[in-house]
């Protein structure tokens, strides 16, 4: 059965820029989970929480991290036993509360992370890094940047 090549229709200017969004970020995303997993067994939200983790200095509690990713709170603590499963991340106690712990990446951590990190790079290189100049990619910080912005009050 030959495929038929469908299209969204007639869209403005801004629905069509934020449909593009959200292919580039379902497309490219799904490239890295795929390539991660092949290479490392990791899943892009494992890495996505490495990657906060990696920029700390200090450990820190499951609800910043949550605060932070695209994940739920359930959904990090998940991710944070998986890590710690396979000895990525370990839980360390609170310096100022005795009844929490926070969570830091291990020196095996920091090490698959790097690996991980170089696969990401590859992973996206022809879709991505090859196709755009240095000025698209200050194009798209600046709409991140913009995006990113809380709305203002009513």
């Amino acid at each position: 059965m030959a495929r038929t090549d469908i299209t969204l229709g007639e869209l403005t200017a801004r629905d069509h820029a934020f449909y593009g969004l959200v292919w580039a970020g379902t497309t490219l995303s799904a490239r890295v989970d795929q390539a991660l997993m092949r290479a490392h067994d990791l899943p892009l939200s494992w890495f996505e929480v490495m990657l906060w983790l990696r920029g700390q200095s200090e450990p820190v509690a499951a609800s910043d991290l949550g605060a932070k990713t695209l994940l739920s709170r359930s959904q990090v603590s998940r991710v944070v036993d998986a890590l710690q499963a396979r000895g990525l991340v370990a839980r360390v106690p609170s310096p100022t509360d005795a009844r929490s712990v926070r969570i830091a990446l291990t020196d095996s951590g920091r090490q698959t992370f790097a690996a991980a990190d170089t696969t990401r790079r590859e992973a996206l290189a022809e879709v991505f890094d090859d196709r755009l100049d240095d000025g698209d990619i200050q194009a798209l910080e600046t709409v991140w940047a913009k995006l990113k912005q809380p709305p203002p009050a009513p």
